[in-house]
């Protein structure tokens, strides 16, 4: 089991550099960021680029993966954003994870003046930012045209560090979403389906792998050649409630076949609510047996 971290951008980088060199002195396998000009009721409050952040991160750390939790089309074009991938790929030292996902409603569906769009239009929307994105990781000139995303001779070069490309891990609950994982995907990522009861929330979960199996399956994919990251934080409970319950969480993670784990820097107050000291505690004594587990 690998065990990963959110740190949200949400302070001045000359306090949070100290989380992030943090994470890596933990050994945690993976550090992460928001990817939002805006993310509900901290919208009101400091907020930082997600790119700039993860480049700084990876001049303050050697060895920790370093992603983003998720990134989407809400304000991305994969002309663009591959160019931000490809240097931070190339400062990091090929250290970059690239989770994606549709993109929810809210401040970054508006923000930009633009109509909120329904859930299959942003499916729809949401294939043709990670077949373009790949394409054009892949492929230096790559020209392509749909109905949300074009390039002309869009440019890579000099490439991702990684090849062919950075990792994506896809974010996907529905059954569209998953075939853009048996496709593209070194990783899926869910956060379950939103129960409000633990033990629901976790049937939830359960029920999404087996949607992906079948995903897989259809597509003749081998299960193994798939990472699965588990979002823990979307549960009705704090995963950093305390360390027995992260350890229990974790747990019942790798009963369900899931790979990763990613948890949440404890805040002050609002989401992610918690004690640092508790994340102390599991980062210091129960990082190594967790792995092991």
């Amino acid at each position: 089991m690998r065990i990963g971290i959110v740190i949200l951008p949400d302070q001045r980088w000359a306090e949070s550099q100290r989380r992030w060199r943090q994470a890596e002195e933990w050994s945690f396998d993976h550090a992460w960021t928001y990817d939002h000009l805006g993310w509900r009721d901290l919208v009101d409050g400091p907020w930082f680029d997600s790119m700039a952040t993860l480049t700084a991160a990876a001049t303050v750390t050697s060895q920790i993966k370093l992603g983003t939790l998720v990134a989407s089309p809400n304000f991305r074009h994969p002309a663009a954003f591959a160019r931000q991938i490809t240097a931070l790929d190339d400062i990091s030292g090929g250290r970059t994870l690239l989770g994606v996902g549709s993109g929810g409603i809210g401040f970054d569906s508006a923000v930009l003046g633009g109509e909120t769009l329904p859930p299959r239009q942003r499916v729809d929307r949401f294939a043709e930012f990670v077949e373009l994105l790949d394409l054009v990781l892949r492929e230096d000139g790559a020209t392509w045209r749909g109905e949300w995303f074009s390039a002309v001779d869009a440019r890579n070069n000099p490439g991702c560090v990684q090849t062919p490309r950075v990792p994506f891990v896809v974010a996907a609950n529905g059954p569209r979403s998953m075939r853009l994982v048996t496709r593209f995907g070194e990783g899926w990522v869910t956060t379950g389906g939103g129960e409000e009861e633990l033990d629901a929330w976790w049937a939830g979960v359960a029920k999404l792998s087996a949607r992906l199996d079948r995903a897989l399956d259809e597509a003749g994919r081998d299960p193994a050649t798939l990472d699965r990251y588990l979002s823990m934080d979307a549960a009705p409970v704090f995963s950093l409630s305390s360390a027995q319950f992260f350890a229990d969480q974790v747990g019942r993670a790798a009963d369900l076949g899931f790979t990763d784990v990613v948890t949440h820097w404890p805040r002050a107050s609002s989401w992610y609510a918690g004690d640092e000291e508790t994340l102390v505690d599991v980062a210091t004594r129960l990082l190594p047996e967790l792995r092991r587990a």
